[in-house]
C-alpha cells in the first residue's frame, strides 16, 4: 500500500492519498513495456527518408570499356555503388513502420508504467487544478512550489480543461494531457509526473471498468 501526499497549490500538504499499486498492474513487465514503448516510437517514425539507388542517379548505362584486352577488370555501369557518384546499395525507401500490439497488452502496460512510478515514489499529487484564464506565471509559481520546476514533467488532468492547457503550453518540458489520453511512452517518459487527485480517481474507475 502507498501513502502519497496530496500538496496544495501552494505547496502545502493537505492530505494523504491511499493507493496499492498492485490494485492497477498486479506485477511490472518490464519486457512488455518495453514493446509497447517501441511500438508508440516506431508508430511516430515518419518513414519518408530516400537515398538513390543505381537506378536513380544519372548515367549512362553503357559499359565503361569494353570486356577484353584492356588489363582491367571488368566493369559495368558508371551508376554502379562501387564509384563515386554511384548509387547507394541497398538504397533507402519510404516505409510503413507503424504496427499495432493487442489492445489489452497496450493498456495493462499504461496500468503498469503508472504502477511503476507509483511504487517508486514518482508520482505528486495536487488538490485541484483549474484557472479562471490562461495564466502560465502562475502554473510556473505553482510547479516552483511544488518543486517541479526545471524538471521534464507531465501533468495529468481529470478531463481536458482548455485553460490549464493554455497556462502550461509555453513551459519548456512540461506536457499536459487528461488522464483518459495515458498510454505506457507518456507516463515513462517525463523525470516527473504531477497527477490531480480526481485524474487518479478516474483512473482507477476505468481500471475497474476495464477488468470487469
Amino acid at each position: 500500500m502507498a501513502s502519497i501526499p496530496v500538496y496544495n497549490r501552494t505547496g502545502q500538504e493537505v492530505g494523504r492519498y491511499e493507493i496499492d499499486p498492485a490494485e492497477l498492474a498486479p506485477r511490472i513487465s518490464k519486457q512488455l513495456l518495453h514493446d509497447v514503448v517501441v511500438m508508440y516510437q516506431a508508430n511516430a517514425r515518419q518513414g519518408t527518408s530516400q537515398t538513390k539507388g543505381r537506378s536513380d542517379v544519372a548515367g549512362t548505362t553503357k559499359k565503361m570499356y569494353r570486356q577484353k584486352g584492356t588489363g582491367n577488370a571488368r566493369a559495368g555501369s558508371r551508376r554502379s555503388p562501387i564509384r563515386r557518384g554511384g548509387g547507394r546499395a541497398f538504397a533507402k525507401r519510404p516505409r510503413d513502420f507503424s504496427y499495432r500490439l493487442p489492445k489489452k497488452a497496450v493498456r495493462l502496460a499504461t496500468r503498469m508504467a503508472l504502477a511503476a512510478r507509483i511504487a517508486d515514489n514518482e508520482v505528486k499529487l495536487i488538490d485541484e487544478l483549474s484557472f479562471s484564464e490562461p495564466k502560465t506565471k502562475e502554473m510556473a509559481a505553482i510547479l516552483k512550489a511544488l518543486h517541479m520546476n526545471g524538471k521534464r514533467l507531465l501533468v495529468a488532468t481529470a478531463a481536458y480543461d482548455v485553460n490549464v492547457y493554455k497556462s502550461t503550453r509555453n513551459l519548456a518540458d512540461v506536457a499536459v494531457m487528461p488522464v483518459t489520453d495515458l498510454n505506457a511512452l507518456e507516463v515513462l517518459r517525463p523525470r516527473a509526473l504531477l497527477m490531480t487527485k480526481a485524474a487518479l480517481d478516474v483512473f482507477r474507475e476505468k481500471v475497474k471498468a476495464e477488468k470487469n
